[in-house]
């Protein structure tokens, strides 16, 4: 997984754009305004996402590169790593979930405005 792969693959999805609210390298990634992926520009280690607090366990325990998330709300948001010990497929499925958790609780005008 590259930085460019990943970011562009969240840019393609409904109403998300990109900023750096925190300091100048941490990339976050918004739909409807809320946030639903963060990465460091620099480093690019791991990236957070938010998760079904059932499955954030249940993928803790699967896999090493999948740990709560730094500086987040750990019964929701996971840290999962992009050094190759969780498989590119699933990083982009962790992706879509948490793209789609946040978007599902924006309110449902705000929904029909961003959902194609």
């Amino acid at each position: 997984m590259t930085l460019a792969y990943l970011r562009d693959y969240c840019l393609a999805k409904a109403g998300t754009s990109e900023d750096t609210p925190f300091d100048p390298t941490t990339l976050c990634f918004r739909v409807g305004g809320k946030i639903f992926a963060i990465t460091d520009l620099e480093e690019f280690e791991y990236v957070n996402l938010k998760s079904e607090p059932e499955k954030s366990n249940q993928l803790r325990e699967q896999y090493e590169g999948i740990t709560p998330g730094y500086h987040m709300n750990k019964k929701w948001w996971n840290s999962v790593k992009v050094d190759g010990s969780v498989p590119d497929l699933l990083i982009l499925e962790l992706v879509d979930d948490s793209y789609e958790l946040i978007l599902s609780s924006l309110p449902k005008k705000v929904q029909a405005e961003i959902r194609p």
